[in-house]
């Protein structure tokens, strides 16, 4: 399956809340989105993680070289990950699909995908129904609008805490303000649009408790999600970084 990047591929960069993250948008990002419908209703989506509230399904093959090729500027310039440092730990189809009365915890409230300052995640929206976007919070106990190693042990025992109090979330997807955590930006999905942001960011799918999305490819909240690492070898098929384009401070 040839995956072409689109002819009017349009990227924006925005800042985040008091920490100043990077978040990409890139809209019309493949040249044949439903083709990638397609592809995922043939899928069996019987993958489930333990924090994910909803199903997977594995994302094409040739998805990963195409977003290599995509993304390997972009991550240099808005990022600092050098040209060809990077590979991608996970690629899959999602479908958020979990009552929430069924929700845990943890699937409550923002959550952080990996509290490794340079890993990134990225989500390409492929449905058009209104099934919400994507938004990040800052938590208000500890004023942390990300997660990182030093923070970690602090965030997650003030959480815990909370999570016993008055103010533990009700059952339901968080979507606003809550007393626990505020939300500073929010990015609305759009068919054939891709967020890329840092994985340690506090963030959210944002789902209407009183609409959620069914567990079909076609009619539900389809999506491709991936996870990207810095690698210490240059990626497959991508030029090592030379010049002036080695590693920095990401941008913020």
């Amino acid at each position: 399956m040839l995956i072409q990047p689109h002819a009017a591929m349009r990227v924006e960069k925005r800042i985040l809340g008091n920490e100043g993250a990077v978040l990409l948008v890139i809209d019309h990002l493949v040249a044949d989105p439903e083709r990638l419908v397609r592809r995922a209703v043939s899928r069996a989506f019987d993958r489930k993680g333990r924090y994910f509230p909803g199903q997977r399904a594995p994302a094409p093959a040739m998805y990963q070289p195409f977003l290599e090729s995509v993304l390997d500027p972009l991550l240099q310039e808005h990022f600092g990950i050098p040209r060809g440092r990077f590979r991608f730990s996970m690629c899959h189809y999602s479908l958020v699909a979990t009552p929430p009365e069924a929700l845990s915890f943890l699937q409550r409230v923002p959550h952080i995908d990996s509290s490794d300052r340079d890993g990134l995640a990225t989500v390409h929206y492929l449905f058009r129904g209104d099934w919400g976007g994507t938004a990040f919070y800052r938590h208000r106990g500890t004023g942390f609008e990300s997660i990182d190693p030093s923070r970690r042990e602090t965030y997650f025992r003030r959480l815990e805490a909370e999570g016993q109090g008055g103010n533990a979330p009700p059952p339901g997807y968080i979507n606003g303000d809550t007393a626990l955590f505020e939300q500073t930006a929010r990015a609305d999905a759009a068919f054939n649009r891709m967020l890329v942001y840092r994985r340690n960011s506090l963030h959210s799918a944002c789902i209407d408790n009183d609409r959620v999305p069914p567990p079909d490819p076609l009619a539900g909240r389809l999506s491709i999600n991936t996870f990207i690492d810095v690698a210490q070898e240059p990626a497959q098929g991508l030029p090592p970084a030379t010049g002036p384009g080695k590693r920095g401070a990401p941008e913020t």
